[in-house]
């Protein structure tokens, strides 16, 4: 193995310091000596595995060595001197830096991610390596996850899907990010995955066959045009065909771009060159071409994409880009070490990391695990649409961002006095969700009153988000003191606490210190313009200082219902939930939006009838202006009960239909409560069927089984 991987060094960089290397194997291999990985083989081979995953990223020398060394600091009795001492202070650190990604005690699985991904954004802007190790360290993993409990392995592939997959993709290391979400994907959805795998391999021979065709098309016209190009089938990932098919509602028919050729040119002149023949030769397809040439993803990326109509009549895809751009688009931001001591532009490396340091300032601001997590996907993770200024800049927001986010871009004075927005020369709502090629003017008026609440739920970028809470933060201070006190007590209320005895100064200076304010007041001010929540508070008081706290368990505020033949399902359901704080409370489920176990769910306290369980996206739930009624509720136990839930499907009315959608249920032995059709006049059927389902998976399986007859066009829950 190590020579194996000295040789794939001397690939890309012959003048390479091997002996360091061979020197890293030679004390990692004595630090790891008599420890065994869970598939029992010897622990050395995982760093040198790591080793080889960063030297196909063509990284540095002192990249490779840290990663032969990762572990040691953390498994072995070598110290972070000892390592400075035997190689250098920069190996050190970043041995050090990876070794501080490790994972701590936290009350919830959420704080724990969020915990961790601020460990990693803080590594990642002091040495970008120290990821890129993480990554390759994540990805052995997942390759050995075989190995793990079918718990471990779910959440495993859950976490790289969640975390390490977006920070793949945001740094542009598609070689590795597809990489992690095929493989996630096999233990998050086996049964999906495997009937991917299944009908990707069934059509193989014919798509290479057309693959051929195009191939050998394309180039003949390019060298009657003179243009040198490489050309080859570009293989499409399972995760990404997944994700197609389960997020737009899609049939593996209707994925356009199973069939892809990727073409690699040597000038960007030649990149539209080939496009243009391209054109010439098949038809495009409306809405199918993006120029990342001129305007390159965040990630750096580059190429141009377009749909075609094939030789055949099928659609295919084509990417058209340089040996840079290709380069980039494989190694993303690891590019950047391939031959670190030719670099010279160390600025714009510097700028490619820009969003990294706008994503350092923000995390210091947030102090809601919930709230930093939400942030995060949506600024870090999310697709980009791309706009112009009026003077023809252009700018990227995430995908659904509106004019308050062009606006707090600009500048937040011009965010806190816009009072409307121009789009393409027409003036539209606040609310208006922004478009690819959209030109955009602010619209400012100097006696305006300045944010409004409502726009913290409007906006989609972090940055205004920021900025929103900047402006409540400072000019209503004296306010936020009130209404966050005010909103401490109602809490405390609400969780049947006593007053006196939890909110003691102690308690509340320990809060205060560990969430980074200087005094009680900045606290308040936070709690009360939404920065932290109350709940937060007392959860860290109760977690310091359990053995002194004497907190007694609330008396529930209905007695259980008595047991009856006719009421005894519905205690079944009740003993599928467990209410924060409350034993034996009285639920029940809201038939506004029929909550399953595996739902995400909250509570919410009604008058004299216990508490009513909603599914977390529950429009009642999101629209409500009594807040100090929600209370968390979880599942803790998934009896043999029945629970209702409503399903509405579109299909194109023929006959047989229904007896197909009622054949699907009783296969999957689904008891029907009520069946409602309509039709219309284009030959469209509407069905609304309400059903009983023991857990979210059974009603996705059922789902995956509609969607298979012909003439079903989408299914959506209620």
């Amino acid at each position: 193995m190590l020579d194996k991987l000295l040789k794939k060094i001397n690939t890309y960089n012959k003048d390479a310091d091997i002996d360091i290397v061979i020197k890293a194997y030679e004390l990692a291999q004595s630090a790891h000596k008599g420890q065994k990985r869970v598939s029992g083989d010897d622990y050395i081979i995982h760093p040198l595995e790591v080793a080889e995953i960063l030297a196909d990223l063509q990284l540095d020398m002192p990249t490779i060595t840290a990663s032969i060394l990762h572990d040691v600091i953390e498994d072995t009795d070598y110290s972070f001197e000892d390592i400075e001492k035997n190689f250098t202070l920069e190996i050190a650190e970043l041995v050090d830096g990876v070794t501080k990604i490790s994972k701590l005690e936290f009350s919830s699985k959420e704080e724990q991610q969020a915990e961790n991904l601020r460990k990693m954004i803080i590594a990642m802007a002091k040495d970008i390596r120290v990821i890129l190790i993480k990554l390759a360290d994540r990805l052995h993993n997942m390759r050995t996850l075989k190995y793990m409990s079918d718990k471990k392995q779910k959440e495993k592939a859950q976490e790289t899907i969640d975390i390490y997959s977006p920070i793949a993709h945001r740094l542009g290391i598609s070689k590795i990010k597809w990489e992690l979400e095929d493989l996630a994907l096999r233990y998050i959805d086996e049964e999906g995955y495997y009937d991917l795998v299944n009908k990707v391999s069934s059509k193989r021979k014919e798509r290479e066959e057309y693959i051929d065709l195009v191939i050998e098309t394309l180039k003949e016209r390019l060298e009657k045009s003179e243009i040198e190009a490489d050309i080859q089938g570009r293989p499409k990932h399972f995760y990404s065909i997944y994700r197609k098919m389960y997020q737009q509602n899609k049939t593996f028919d209707q994925i356009y771009d199973l069939i892809a050729v990727r073409v690699i040119v040597n000038n960007i002149r030649d990149c539209y060159g080939v496009l243009g023949v391209a054109h010439t030769m098949w038809k495009p397809l409306p809405g199918r071409f993006k120029d990342y040439i001129a305007m390159p993803k965040p990630n750096m990326y580059q190429s141009l994409h377009t749909t075609v109509i094939g030789p055949k009549g099928d659609p295919f895809e084509i990417q058209i880009r340089t040996w840079d751009m290709h380069r980039t688009a494989e190694f993303g931001i690891a590019a950047h070490w391939k031959y670190k001591e030719d670099v010279q532009d160390e600025d714009n490396f510097e700028d490619k990391l820009v969003w990294l340091r706008q994503i350092l300032e923000w995390q210091r601001e947030l102090h809601d695990s919930s709230e930093f997590m939400e942030t995060l996907k949506l600024d870090l993770f999310s697709d980009e649409v791309f706009v112009f200024t009026p003077k023809g800049d252009v700018m990227q927001f995430p995908k659904g961002s509106c004019p308050l986010d062009f606006a707090f871009r600009i500048h937040s004075d011009i965010g806190n006095k816009c009072i409307g927005a121009k789009i393409n020369g027409k003036i539209v709502p606040l609310n208006y969700t922004l478009q690819n090629g959209d030109i955009v003017e602010v619209l400012t008026s100097s006696s305006s009153n300045g944010p409004s609440r409502d726009w913290l739920k409007i906006v989609k970028s972090s940055h205004a988000k920021n900025k929103i809470r900047q402006y409540f933060k400072k000019e209503k201070k004296d306010e936020n003191i009130i209404k966050g006190k005010d909103a401490l007590e109602k809490e405390v209320r609400r969780q049947g606490l006593q007053h006196s005895g939890i909110l003691k100064q102690q308690y509340l200076d320990h809060v205060t210190s560990k969430a980074n304010y200087n005094e009680i007041e900045d606290l308040y001010a936070a709690i009360g313009f939404g920065g932290i929540k109350p709940n937060y508070v007392l959860q860290k008081i109760k977690n310091q200082f359990k053995n002194e706290l004497s907190i007694e368990e609330p008396q529930p505020i209905v007695h259980d219902i008595k047991e009856s033949k006719a009421n005894k399902n519905y205690n079944q359901l009740e003993k599928a939930v467990k209410v924060s704080g409350f034993k034996n409370m009285a639920v029940r489920f809201s038939k506004c939006c029929n909550p399953v176990p595996g739902d995400n769910i909250v509570g919410y306290i009604t008058r004299g009838r216990g508490v009513s369980v909603h599914r977390g996206d529950c429009v009642n739930i999101r629209t409500t202006d009594d807040l100090g009624r929600l209370i968390d509720v979880e599942w803790v136990k998934f009896t043999n009960a029945n629970f209702n839930t409503e399903i509405n499907i579109k299909a194109k009315d023929g006959r047989g239909l229904l007896t197909k959608v009622t054949n699907t249920l009783s296969d999957q032995n689904i008891s029907i409560i009520s069946l409602n059709v309509k039709t219309d006049t284009q030959g469209f059927a509407y069905l609304n069927i309400s059903i009983e389902v023991k857990t979210v998976k059974e009603l996705s399986i059922l789902i995956k089984k509609l969607n298979k007859i012909p003439e079903i066009l989408s299914i959506y829950r209620t």
